[in-house]
């Protein structure tokens, strides 16, 4: 995909409530894919392929990508540390990666309601099915919002899987409100989640007051733009006081990415009140939580992708909270967390977009554009 998509001339069947078009045969689009798991160094790991144009479902829009974002789930699955249970259900055996995209839809299922072609969008997908690293994707619309008016492809490609992660720990794992009132300690609060997490305590959460971590003082610029209270270094060998000067009456909930590494279960534990929460979403082998029983805290997991992975119509919350999001961007309440914006959309700058996720200093979002799609 080394050129911007070509437009894609819906099929006259495919208007709303109409059966979607048929493909012809050898029908094909490009792609960027993975026949195995390798070290993204490696030219094989990523690769530019043809294939099937995918096949339209009766709820699903068929979206013409024009930009995505790499996440940490996106290198997980690169590396084998997900595994990929389907994959000899996979057209040639390719598994194509993207769990971010923004788009055109160019065609629609003969029960979807919400969306027309035409319509430019936002999402972040099924974890289980064809990624966004192509030039069309299928996509269940109840996974789906209107992408916000006022941004670019490149820069909503950014927001939706963080989005998600960031308003589901919230509002449906803490269940905080307009009331709240708290501190929330924010580990490595540069990255794609919490950088969500911070504009949305900011603009819904007005007696929620974050305690960010971050080590660099690019880092700390940015989170503390994006409205934490204090930031303290959690390279730092007396961290943990930090956290203490910095929440003197003590810390009632923690969001975290970090809950795996040493060390940081133990700081949760000691700095959280008691019955105070924990939401993690990164993936321990193994976590054991006896410690935190004493103190009778609670730990909640966040997987954004658990709706779509249940199906059926729960899934509609993640448009309604797509929606909702792109209201706060286009009133100008929350902003994109593109920071790097690559192009074109093939194989080589996904290469080089996984590397720059792995190697862990990213600040914000690093977005991948079809060519013409790059922010001036």
């Amino acid at each position: 995909m080394s050129e911007q998509s070509p437009a894609v001339t819906p099929d006259p069947s495919s208007a709303p409530g109409t059966t979607p078009g048929t493909t012809a045969p050898g029908a094909t689009m490009r792609a960027v894919g993975l026949r195995r798991c390798l070290p993204v160094t490696d030219p094989e790991s990523l690769v530019d392929v043809e294939l099937p144009r995918p096949e339209v479902g009766p709820r699903d829009l068929l979206v013409e990508v024009r930009a995505v974002s790499v996440n940490p789930v996106d290198t997980k699955v690169r590396s084998g540390a997900i595994p990929d249970d389907r994959a000899d259900e996979r057209p040639d055996g390719v598994r194509v990666l993207g769990y971010d995209a923004a788009g055109v839809v160019v065609e629609v299922g003969s029960e979807v309601e919400l969306f027309a072609v035409g319509d430019e969008v936002y999402y972040a997908g099924h974890l289980m099915r064809q990624g966004s690293d192509a030039e069309l994707q299928a996509v269940d619309e109840r996974l789906v919002g209107r992408k916000p008016s006022t941004l670019g492809f490149a820069e909503a490609a950014a927001l939706p899987l963080t989005a998600i992660t960031a308003w589901e720990g919230l509002f449906d794992k803490l269940r905080l409100h307009e009331a709240s009132q708290g501190t929330l300690l924010l580990p490595a609060a540069a990255g794609g989640v919490g950088s969500m997490v911070l504009q949305l305590v900011r603009e819904l959460l007005p007696g929620v007051r974050v305690v960010a971590t971050a080590s660099r003082a690019e880092s700390r610029a940015w989170v503390e733009q994006l409205g934490a209270a204090a930031v303290v270094d959690h390279r730092a060998d007396d961290l943990l006081d930090q956290v203490r000067l910095a929440a003197p009456d003590g810390v009632a909930w923690v969001f975290t990415s970090r809950v795996e590494q040493p060390g940081q279960l133990e700081l949760y534990t000691e700095v959280l009140d008691p019955f105070g929460e924990i939401v993690a979403i990164d993936d321990p082998e193994v976590l054991d939580i006896a410690a935190l029983k004493p103190k009778s805290l609670s730990v909640h997991w966040e997987l954004m992708f658990t709706r779509a992975l249940t199906g059926g119509e729960q899934q509609r919350s993640q448009h309604d909270l797509l929606d909702r999001v792109a209201d706060l961007v286009d009133a100008g309440r929350v902003r994109s967390t593109a920071t790097t914006v690559l192009s074109p959309l093939d194989a080589a700058t996904l290469r080089r977009a996984h590397g720059l996720v792995e190697d862990g200093h990213v600040v914000g979002k690093v977005v991948v554009a079809a060519a013409g799609e790059v922010p001036a």
